[in-house]
């Protein structure tokens, strides 16, 4: 019975589905995309090769953008801690032109020795102040090559070569060029250290804060573990009204459709009662249904988004997305109880039907 009132009106039936779907892959692709870009930025930080990073007080652990609050000389200092081997001083700078990408100012020498060095897959290092180094998933998505000219931040830069991504940032300047672009003489927006031994990593992180007392002294290795959502300033509360957002639009498609559906069938609902279906049949049977159309929307929710998830990376290879059979599980849920509770209603409204009136409604 509970197939065949499905299928009876295959329209509405479709319509259900599509908005059960659509909840549950905008439950699935926001948390995919806000995860995947922390575990990527995460990764990308500590990919960085640096045992330490300095930054401003108060700062957050996404790498603070358009800022340069540290003096150079901080460095210098730095240097001269015990068991530390090299500092490199980094500027950001957020380009937003066609996507939002961090530019870093380099000093290459220190950088590079910080860093373990570039992997190059084609050019050379910066030599010229106009030079910039992009990394291959930039590259690939943007469709540049070593000679080529790229325009970010209001200049024109020559594309000295590609690298092997994973060095934190995609875009890489000199330090001198950036710092003289943003006004920023002699300043920095955070401090990699590089120690003589890894295992001293937490030794020099604890002088750094004797020195730097109020300063954000953190270790890269650790961010993959640290970076959350609930660590980055209001991510946490864009999740929940995102999701929140795709509930009511899964709970009104599937109220409105049992709504109309119990309508339409009053006088089989008569019928039943007639021949001595209790209240909790009827209510079973509108609520089966709903449950059968819930599932099936979360198959094609699923299925969608997975789809999507490979457009996307056709289209933006830099756009990480991370779905995990968890969260998969948690849309699902949330997916079947939401229709639930939109078919609650009209279920309970169709076990009140009196028979009489039922069978006479036309």
């Amino acid at each position: 019975m509970v197939m065949q009132n499905v299928l009876h009106r295959p329209v509405r039936t479709l319509a259900t589905v599509i908005g059960v779907a659509v909840e549950v892959m905008m439950v699935i692709l926001i948390v995919g995309l806000t995860s995947g870009m922390l575990k990527d930025y995460a990764k990308r930080t500590a990919g960085v090769g640096a045992d330490v990073m300095v930054q401003p007080p108060s700062a957050s652990m996404l790498i603070t953008v358009g800022s340069a609050p540290m003096p150079i000389s901080i460095g210098e200092k730095l240097a001269q801690l015990d068991h530390v081997r090299a500092v490199a001083p980094v500027l950001v700078q957020l380009n937003s032109v066609a996507a939002l990408e961090n530019v870093f100012g380099i000093d290459p020498q220190s950088f590079r020795i910080v860093s373990d060095g570039f992997t190059f897959l084609e050019g050379h290092d910066l030599r010229e102040p106009n030079d910039i180094l992009v990394d291959d998933v930039y590259a690939k998505g943007k469709k540049v090559k070593t000679g080529d000219t790229i325009h970010i931040l209001g200049r024109d830069f020559r594309v000295a070569g590609v690298v092997e991504h994973g060095k934190s940032a995609r875009l890489f300047v000199p330090l001198a060029t950036l710092q003289d672009m943003m006004g920023a003489e002699n300043k920095a927006t955070m401090f990699l250290i590089k120690c003589d031994q890894p295992g001293n990593a937490a030794l020099v992180q604890s002088e750094v804060k004797k020195l730097l007392p109020g300063y954000e002294i953190r270790l890269p290795k650790d961010l993959l573990e640290l970076l959350t959502s609930s660590s980055v300033p209001f991510l946490g509360t864009f999740i929940k009204v995102m999701i929140g957002i795709a509930v009511v639009v899964g709970f009104l498609v599937t109220f409105l459709s049992t709504y109309t559906t119990i309508i339409d069938r009053t006088r089989d609902i008569g019928t039943l009662k007639a021949i001595g279906a209790s209240k909790g049949h009827i209510i079973q049977l509108v609520l089966s249904e709903t449950a059968m159309l819930c599932v099936v929307g979360l198959v094609a929710g699923a299925a969608l988004s997975y789809a999507l998830k490979q457009v996307l990376h056709v289209v933006y290879p830099s756009l990480p997305i991370l779905m995990t059979p968890q969260w998969v599980a948690r849309a699902g849920v949330i997916a079947v109880a939401g229709g639930l509770l939109g078919a609650a209603y009209p279920a309970w409204m169709a076990s009140r039907k009196d028979p009489v009136e039922a069978l006479a409604y036309d």
